[in-house]
């Protein structure tokens, strides 16, 4: 999982809005809410989680250097910045090469002037492309390193991700809005696992659906009521929580938002801290494929803590 319209994509977002926002007012009641007083430690501590928040995004070939996601529909494709090719990219070498796919597997046919490199070394013979489930995907770098491009594969169905360190969404890359850090929304919540193998269907912002490792759900309180979250695998046994809530299209991103846990102690006590809540990577760009929340995640509770929706220059 990563750490969103028109057409079929605007529908899900649209339903997804119906279903788990409230009126504009609903958010903004909560948020002039008196917070609870912050020691300078814990806004000194939120203030340094935010700025490696930020110098992510501004890795060369993080989420808001994407230029490009271009299905692979046909047996073969000639891949370049040119005209002529049927997958054509934003940036990158006229003819970088031509793709091929059979039987579930896909190949890259250097072109000989493209200066292509795999592991820091010249690729210059026919390269297989593992997808990023594979765990080890294969990066194609072109444009002396300044480029990259690798294989997704969601559900079976093929692409090719492109990156590239001049892309407009990473140098004009504008300031990332947050609420103010508040304690009172760092929940002390407990985990209730599921049957071991258990998953829940979620759909990405491409309207496909497949099904995610769901190993439980968090319970936890918050102004006295009582709230539950399903939780996807995250890092290291922790958790990855997908959610929406009453802010979602009112202050923070309408499609929800993502939030990673460390994992449940031994007696299921885990700490879930909405200070850390952020934006998906479809917020920066339009060639990312991000995971949705699934029905279960909408929360009936305007969570005014965490990163509030981007704003595109």
């Amino acid at each position: 999982m990563p750490r969103i319209p028109g057409g079929a994509t605007g529908v899900v977002l649209a339903l997804l809005l119906a279903a788990c926002t409230g009126g504009p007012g609903d958010a903004a009641s909560d948020e002039e809410a008196a917070q609870s007083p912050a020691d300078p430690a814990f806004v000194a501590d939120n203030e340094a989680w935010r700025a490696e928040r930020r110098a992510a995004l501004l890795e060369p070939d993080g989420w808001a250097s994407l230029i490009g996601l271009h299905w692979i529909e046909l047996p073969a494709h000639y891949v370049g910045s040119g005209a002529t090719n049927g997958i054509r990219l934003a940036k990158g070498p006229e003819k970088l090469g031509m793709l091929q796919q059979q039987g579930g597997r896909v190949w890259l046919v250097p072109d000989p002037g493209a200066a292509l490199t795999v592991d820091d070394a010249p690729a210059k013979e026919r390269i297989e492309l593992l997808p990023d489930v594979s765990g080890t995907p294969t990066i194609v770098a072109f444009d002396e390193g300044k480029g990259q491009l690798s294989l997704v594969d969601r559900g079976g169905r093929k692409a090719l991700r492109v990156k590239h360190a001049e892309a407009a969404s990473l140098t004009g890359l504008g300031p990332l809005e947050y609420w103010p850090a508040d304690p009172a929304w760092r929940v002390q919540a407990r985990f209730v696992a599921h049957p071991q193998g258990k998953t829940i269907p979620i759909m990405d912002i491409t309207s496909r659906q497949a099904p995610q490792p769901n190993p439980g759900a968090i319970e936890f309180e918050h102004g006295g009521a009582g709230y539950r979250l399903e939780a996807l695998e995250g890092e290291d046994g922790g958790l990855f929580l997908v959610f929406a809530d009453r802010t979602s299209g009112h202050g923070s991103y309408g499609a929800g938002r993502y939030l990673y846990t460390a994992a449940p102690d031994a007696e299921g006590r885990v700490l879930v801290d909405f200070n850390r809540a952020y934006n998906p990577p479809c917020v920066f760009t339009d060639f990312a494929t991000c995971p949705l929340p699934p029905p279960e995640n909408r929360l009936d509770l305007a969570v005014t803590a965490g990163e509030k929706k981007y704003r595109r220059p």
